[in-house]
């Protein structure tokens, strides 16, 4: 139980993390956070959260001399800030960047008949970045080679930046928790996440 996930919240109610039932219940512990009862959004301290558990019968952790509920949601009571993350670079992102569309001849194919293409090739100083990978599908990644674009006589359809989409909490839908639809909305829930 206590390796499951609790949602952290910031002190404005903005969804910021997801951390284990332990490290809540130590925040909490610490006077770091607060518990919030996902039904009807009372808060609790510490004492009043073990207190709960008498009058609510949820699941709980005992230990010698208490009974505590496992947390779904807690607010940090000293943090207002959103923590910043951008998108990792990966595969999987590259090919969500690019649409699965090949980025010198512009046709859109199965992930299967495409390749992450070297802009400046890696035998060239070219290096693995948002900047200098792009997709390619397999025709056009064997007419360019080896070569600069100048060289092959190509042209990129779209310039290769970072993406501005990050995901707001990287977190896998399996750990979704139905009390926690109440802060994070549902584009959030549906919106493909980084693994």
């Amino acid at each position: 139980m206590l390796d499951q996930k609790t949602l952290v919240l910031n002190r404005s109610w903005r969804a910021i993390h997801v951390t284990t039932v332990r490290r809540a219940l130590a925040l909490l512990y610490q006077n770091a956070a607060k518990v919030v009862s996902p039904d009807t959004f009372e808060m609790h301290d510490f004492e009043s959260w073990a207190d709960f558990a008498r009058r609510r019968g949820a699941d709980c952790i005992r230990t010698v001399t208490l009974k505590i509920p496992i947390p779904e949601v807690i607010v940090l009571k000293g943090y207002d800030g959103v923590p910043v993350r951008r998108v990792s670079f990966s595969r999987r992102n590259i090919y969500k960047r690019d649409n699965y569309t090949c980025q010198y001849c512009g046709t859109r194919r199965a992930s299967e008949e495409l390749s992450i293409d070297h802009v400046v090739p890696r035998s060239r100083g070219g290096r693995m970045s948002w900047t200098n990978c792009v997709l390619a599908c397999l025709r056009c990644n064997v007419k360019k080679g080896n070569r600069t674009l100048a060289e092959a006589g190509m042209h990129l359809i779209r310039t290769p930046t970072r993406p501005d989409w990050a995901p707001y909490l990287e977190l896998t839908l399996g750990y979704r928790r139905q009390s926690w639809e109440k802060f994070i909305s549902d584009r959030y829930w549906d919106t493909e996440l980084v693994e």
